[in-house]
């Protein structure tokens, strides 16, 4: 991550101007926690110089303070970078640890880690207008970066699984993101705790709402009596290739195809049993 600074011994090592890049991109980073104005922070970014890359100073590029801006929720400043740069704020940057060319999609990584809501949105909207339909489905369902990366490997859509965010995730299947993790989803339902077990349904029931055709998971054969119990019969009849979907299941699926809004302002009594 850009914001991530030396130890002591390398900046021993450092050169003088090594060593201004990395306290100016330490006050980048303290003035977007802070919360500070855009034209401020926009300011600071493009008149000083904060990184050190390939022997020489640079000002930090638009996608990486859109990271800053995801770790601290500046929804103002998120805003601006995306109206201002559109997918280009969305570019991987160079890793500083092994100085290769990033790859995937650590913004929405990153903002799917925070649930950074708000943002996210602002980003499939980017993403949505850019024109671009191959390219931007190859950024939705882009998973990684390099392998030291805390998420390398993982689509934002799977890690949204894998920490039971489901705003994120119908943000991220309404746009078209792969719906993959539907066996991460099913442990995770029996592994969490009881105050997050909400969660991880109604990620469950995000995923089967945008699976047409369901991969059969292993762990419904190895116990079929508890998942029953766990998912209701149709369901995981359903699951398990003996039925077809639930007819409540099939109406709440045309309706997701509409946006997440329907799916959001749903009544209490759907909200928790989609798959039921």
């Amino acid at each position: 991550m850009p914001w991530q600074l030396s130890s002591q011994l390398d900046c021993a090592s450092l050169s003088p101007s090594q060593r201004q890049c990395e306290r100016t991109a330490f006050s980048f980073y303290c003035a977007v926690r802070e919360q500070l104005p855009v034209w401020l922070l926009e300011d600071t970014r493009t008149m000083e110089v904060f990184c050190w890359d390939d022997g020489r100073p640079r000002a930090f590029l638009p996608s990486e303070a859109l990271l800053y801006a995801l770790v601290h929720d500046h929804q103002d400043y998120a805003r601006y970078l995306l109206n201002r740069y559109s997918v280009n704020a969305l570019r991987a940057s160079r890793c500083s640890f092994c100085c290769c060319r990033g790859s995937g999609a650590p913004h929405l990584n990153v903002a799917v880690r925070y649930n950074r809501v708000a943002i996210l949105g602002m980003m499939v909207d980017a993403l949505k207008d850019s024109g671009e339909q191959c390219e931007r489905q190859q950024y939705l369902d882009g998973s990684g970066g390099c392998a030291h990366v805390a998420d390398a490997g993982k689509t934002a859509v799977q890690l949204a699984v894998e920490l039971s965010h489901p705003n994120c995730l119908l943000l991220l299947l309404v746009q078209g993101a792969r719906p993959d993790g539907l066996d991460v989803a099913l442990q995770r339902l029996i592994s969490c705790e009881p105050s997050e077990r909400p969660q991880a349904q109604r990620c469950l029931d995000f995923l089967l709402l945008f699976l047409s055709n369901p991969p059969r998971p292993r762990c419904l054969q190895d116990e079929p009596q508890r998942w029953q119990s766990l998912l209701g019969k149709q369901v995981f009849s359903w699951l398990c290739g003996l039925s077809p979907p639930p007819l409540l299941l099939q109406a709440l699926r045309c309706l997701a195809q509409s946006g997440s809004d329907p799916i959001s302002s749903l009544p209490d009594f759907l909200q928790p049993h989609i798959c039921q």
